[in-house]
């Protein structure tokens, strides 16, 4: 009796050292389930911007005869200290926003769209067949950034070079840039007064999906300074206000008026007033000549062109002239009427004396007879 049971026992040793043996050989043989049977990933690190669709690439093999009856994806999960697999299918976070590109043959692509940083993590994939489950141990990472716009230097004025950078934890790819919503912005140039603006980059290929914007604030003296008068043309006794305006950055802070009092000279600049408006309040000849305006802030200063400003005759100079001219004219008067009344007096003398010699004539013919004329 106790033979039988040492035999029982050696020949239940035999077979299981050769069952385990036969294993072995399975595993190792080539074209076995293990070499046969496997998941691949193309990219198994993705970074993809917030917003974006990324599409996990992956393909799957299985020993032949066999038939996929289901396939899913997973995300990678701490759940109380422990790393658990999650079927997407069952996350609430990923309803209608995963795209399965994938079939039941070896293609298990997957697309996920509106992409968001709490996606960033680990996904698996698995399929089933009808006698074998297998499921990856490798996984795709993901990585879900946000794009950011620098400008360097922080301050900028007109003149410098201004470098703007495109920031994202991504590999460096191609980036294009918008100024305040248009295409075509450079992201280095040197900086003029009109760069002023929002600048925001996108991704080549994902232009929708803009960084958030930065403002440039392109710092310069005044430019453009100008000066309107308040009351255009020839001015009347009264007042006048000259307004001096200019395009700055920062603004103005600081006007000064000056009148030009020889247009022969360059250096006849007399400062006859500041502030941002010169009040005339009377309106006079000595008013007249030519204004203009320095603009100036605390990166530099600028001059407008100078505006001439010629007062009107008043009543008075009018009166003046024309008393003069009633004079002058009366005074012509006066003289035509002497050269007048001499021209007579003197035509009146020769009628005169034109008479006397004819009276004379006369009293000689009619001499009475017997008297006798002596010749000499």
């Amino acid at each position: 009796m106790t033979s039988s049971n040492s035999s029982s026992q050696f020949v239940i040793c035999i077979d299981m050292e050769l069952t385990i043996a036969l294993l072995v050989l399975l595993v190792m043989k080539p074209g076995s389930m293990t070499a046969s049977w496997s998941v691949t990933f193309k990219d198994p690190d993705i970074c993809a911007v917030r917003g974006s669709s990324v599409k996990f690439r992956c393909s799957y093999n299985y020993a032949d005869g066999e038939t996929v009856q289901k396939t899913a994806w997973y995300k990678g999960q701490s759940e109380g200290g422990i790393w658990r697999r999650v079927e997407l299918s069952v996350l609430p976070l990923y309803q209608n926003r995963t795209e399965y590109q994938g079939d039941r043959h070896h293609d298990c692509s997957l697309v996920i769209h509106d992409l968001q940083h709490n996606d960033t993590g680990y996904y698996y994939f698995r399929f089933d067949t009808d006698r074998y489950g297998w499921r990856s141990k490798a996984s795709v990472h993901l990585s879900v950034t946000e794009l950011s716009v620098r400008v360097y230097p922080v301050t900028v004025r007109a003149g410098d070079n201004v470098t703007l950078q495109c920031g994202t934890s991504c590999q460096p790819s191609s980036t294009v840039w918008f100024k305040d919503g248009r295409p075509g912005a450079k992201p280095e140039f040197q900086a003029q007064a009109e760069d002023s603006g929002n600048y925001m980059c996108a991704i080549e290929g994902q232009k929708l999906l803009r960084s958030g914007p930065v403002a440039l604030d392109v710092q310069y003296p005044p430019l453009n300074v100008s000066i309107e008068v308040s009351h255009p043309g020839p001015l009347a006794n009264g007042s006048v206000n000259l307004t001096c305006s200019s395009a700055a950055n920062p603004a103005a802070d600081s006007y000064t008026w000056y009148k030009r009092t020889d247009s022969f000279s360059s250096s006849s600049l007399l400062q006859v007033g500041s502030g941002q408006v010169l009040s005339l309040q009377v309106v006079e000849k000595s008013h007249r000549g030519a204004y203009l305006c320095q603009a100036r802030n605390s990166l530099g200063e600028n001059n407008s062109t100078e505006v001439p400003l010629a007062a009107e005759e008043t009543d008075i100079d009018l009166q003046i002239i024309l008393i003069g001219i009633g004079v002058k004219v009366g005074i012509l008067v006066l003289l035509s009427l002497a050269l007048i009344w001499v021209w007579r007096h003197r035509c009146n003398s020769a009628v005169d004396e034109e008479e006397y010699v004819n009276d004379y004539e006369n009293i000689s013919i009619s001499q009475p007879h017997g008297f006798t004329e002596n010749h000499v």
